[in-house]
C-alpha cells in the first residue's frame, strides 16, 4: 500500500531540500535561512544594526533567529508530510490524512 518507504522517505528529504525558510532577528539584525530539512542554508548579518562590543547580544540574537528558522522549518515539514501521506491513499480516503496532524 505504502510502496517501498526508503524510496518515499528519500523522495520526502529531496522535496523538503526545496522549501526555503527565512526567520529575522533583532529587527533583521541576523537573518536565517533554512530548508524543510531543518537545515541551515545561509546566516546573514547587518553588522552595523549589532554592537559588536556586546558579544551576548549577538549571540542570542543569532540563537533566537536559528531558532525561529528552525520552527518554520518544521512547520512546512509537517504540512509537506501531511500532504504526501495525503497523496498515498487511495481515492476517497485523503480525509484520513487528517489523523496524522
Amino acid at each position: 500500500m505504502f510502496g517501498d518507504m526508503e524510496e518515499v522517505q528519500k523522495q520526502m528529504r529531496e522535496q523538503l531540500a526545496t522549501i526555503q525558510v527565512e526567520a529575522e532577528a533583532g529587527d533583521g539584525a541576523v537573518i536565517v535561512h533554512a530548508n524543510g530539512n531543518r537545515e541551515i542554508t545561509n546566516i546573514s548579518i547587518n553588522k552595523s544594526a549589532l554592537d559588536w562590543e556586546d558579544s551576548e547580544q549577538v549571540e542570542d540574537l543569532v540563537m533566537v533567529a536559528v531558532n525561529r528558522a528552525i520552527a518554520k522549518a518544521a512547520e512546512q515539514e509537517a504540512l509537506a508530510s501531511q500532504e504526501m501521506i495525503k497523496n498515498m491513499l487511495p481515492p476517497g480516503m485523503g480525509g484520513l490524512g487528517n489523523l496524522f496532524g
